[in-house]
């Protein structure tokens, strides 16, 4: 069957793609923009990519037309679509009856840390012979791609609350069933599709609303909109992590890179990795516990973990130049800037910190997230915001609310000339974006080379 996806560059869609090709479909795909690090992984598949939207992609006609919810009305591929009655679906939907279908599908939902923690829940699987299938919204450097079918009935996927497409509504989980169901946490994004906190609590109710009842869901007992999610009616037993809860941790190194794991008062063993920050122990918790879910004793998921190697883009040190070292995180919210600028903070000690922040999100750019900026940043020695030309709100005054030095530039070569002069050796220089940030990252190590 021939297969096109649009806007297939997304990180939920090229992986979707990989899946379809697994299955011995033909598959290709379009997308407004084409870059790493789903482009690379989508090529080295033999998979065809075209830029743009162009009506003449779809003819002859394929089979069937995937639609990514990044695709409205008015696309010129859409609207061919449509008037040549082409049959199309959604990435979810199509997920859900071609891949998910009766096999036992432990999802991870969340405001943060879906991705990394769905790579340690695949990893934690893998390691214990169990070959499992996933779907992830990143590359895990454990595994490489960033989905496959798997071996066995097991599928770990990453489970959105955004929108399925433009004539679905629903948040993507709702269409995937898990039978294990990690929330993560929850606090107000994607501003661009929820009016407020309630919707995207109600849309997590649906989510719990699909989980049999010998299934399981898991969350920390640190989060007042999740606990207001299960008292909307919960039918599936819970186990709690964080304090008070079943799982829980006692810290043996501040950054977060030791911990013991206790599960209801007994030890259970000690982790001790190369990830950083509290946020990375509750997702590690969580980990252990949708795997012992399945069958993963916690000391066997625990020696796993002591062996991940966390996802690309996610606190990812690219380059080390002159005793300067940068990384590349994909943290766009001010709680996720905060966590994984204290994870940081606690392991460089009192080294120099430059944090680069580009404002690309939706809810970014319509300015949902500005108030809580200035705070989440307090870990920096300093901060290079970057103000792209469509940002609709004053930057600049969310920059002079910040306690620490902090700049506004409007372009990559203001940044890099700002890092050159200010970074020395044991400098750590931070670039936090959803997007490919235009190869900052690649231009920056050459500039200081």
């Amino acid at each position: 069957m021939h297969i096109h996806i649009l806007g297939i560059c997304g990180t939920f869609m090229g992986s979707m793609a990989v899946l379809a090709k697994e299955l011995g479909h033909h598959v290709t795909g379009s997308d407004a923009n084409v870059y790493p690090p789903m482009s690379t992984q989508l090529e080295a598949q033999g998979i065809e990519l075209t830029q743009g939207y162009d009506p003449s992609q779809l003819d002859p006609a394929p089979d069937l037309v995937v639609i990514g919810n990044a695709m409205s009305r008015g696309n010129p591929a859409v609207e061919y679509v449509l008037n040549k009655g082409l049959p199309y679906v959604s990435g979810p939907q199509w997920l859900a009856d071609h891949v998910l279908q009766g096999r036992w599908v432990l999802a991870v939902a969340g405001t943060h840390g879906k991705t990394t923690t769905s790579s340690m829940l695949a990893w934690v699987l893998e390691h214990a012979g169990m070959s499992p299938g996933f779907l992830i919204g990143g590359v895990p450097q454990n595994f490489s791609v960033s989905a496959r079918l798997g071996g066995t009935p097991f599928f770990v996927i990453e489970a959105d609350e955004y929108d399925s497409a433009f004539f679905d509504k629903r948040s993507k989980f709702v269409h995937y069933r898990p039978r294990t169901a990690i929330l993560n946490n929850l606090e107000f994004d994607h501003a661009d599709i929820f009016p407020d906190l309630p919707a995207i609590e109600r849309q997590f109710h649906h989510l719990v609303r699909t989980i049999p009842s010998e299934g399981l869901v898991i969350h920390p007992t640190t989060e007042p909109a999740l606990q207001r999610v299960i008292e909307m009616g919960c039918w599936t037993p819970v186990q709690t992590t964080g304090a008070g809860g079943q799982w829980q941790v006692k810290l043996l190194s501040e950054d977060g890179s030791k911990f013991e794991v206790m599960f209801e008062g007994v030890a259970q063993g000690v982790v001790e990795w190369d990830m950083t920050g509290q946020h990375n122990v509750a997702n590690a918790l969580a980990t252990l516990a949708a795997a012992r879910h399945v069958g993963v004793v916690p000391s066997m998921g625990i020696a796993a973990l002591s062996a991940f190697k966390s996802v690309k883009r996610r606190m990812e040190k690219v380059a080390e130049v002159r005793g300067i070292t940068i990384y590349d995180d994909f943290a766009h919210h001010p709680t996720a800037i905060a966590t994984t600028l204290d994870g940081l903070r606690k392991h460089i000690g009192d080294a120099p910190l430059i944090a680069i922040i580009e404002p690309r999100s939706n809810s970014m750019k319509l300015g949902a997230h500005r108030d809580g900026l200035p705070e989440s940043v307090v870990d920096a020695d300093q901060v290079i915001w970057y103000a792209p030309a469509n940002l609709g709100w004053d930057l600049a005054g969310t920059a002079a609310r910040c306690t620490v030095p902090s700049i506004v530039s409007d372009s990559l070569e203001g940044i890099i000339e700002r890092v050159k002069c200010q970074a020395q050796p044991g400098t750590h220089v931070v670039i936090m974006s959803n997007g490919g940030f235009g190869g900052l990252h690649g231009k920056l190590a050459e500039a200081l080379q």
